[in-house]
């Protein structure tokens, strides 16, 4: 399941920075629901939750067929998703969240490798993701607010703050 993209995915990100991709996906992977924002018509944000997948080395986004988050995305690809901030304030594993593009995908054998591995309820969108930005920020030494940030084509930046 890897339809081609113009911008770096969720492979290309991996491949770039296999730490800090593992502990993204451990951190999605730790609760099942987390928030998506998008772009209203009007350009304010819309936050919704969402289901994370990483399915065939790629990050993906499926949602109900006319949902507001799909109609969003349909008009203005830009996103951010957020992890969910899990049970008290401790954020185990620190808080992750994800900027970029997402594009639907209507290739039958694409959604068809969704379908097998996810088994979502249809109809629905299916969106592949292009990443414009990572970021995560811990607590580190119970001393240090710590933020990496990676943009495409950079190494990651780590910011460290008393």
């Amino acid at each position: 399941m890897t339809p081609s993209t113009e911008g770096p995915d969720w492979a290309s990100f991996t491949a770039a920075e296999p730490g800090l991709a593992a502990l993204v996906e451990a951190r999605f992977g730790a609760y099942r629901h987390h928030t998506l924002a998008t772009l209203r018509r009007d350009g304010s944000p819309r936050t919704s939750g969402l289901e994370v997948r990483f399915v065939g080395g790629l990050l993906w986004l499926g949602m109900m067929r006319g949902s507001l988050k799909a109609l969003d995305l349909l008009r203005d690809p830009r996103f951010a998703l957020q992890t969910n901030p899990g049970e008290g304030t401790g954020m185990g594993g620190g808080d992750v969240r994800i900027c970029g593009r997402a594009f639907e995908v209507d290739d039958p054998e694409t959604k068809g490798g969704y379908v097998e591995e996810v088994e979502p309820p249809e109809p629905f969108h299916l969106f592949r993701t292009e990443l414009t930005e990572v970021v995560r920020t811990y607590v580190e030494d119970d001393r240090y607010l710590v933020v990496q940030v990676w943009r495409p084509g950079e190494p990651v930046r780590t910011l460290r703050r008393t």
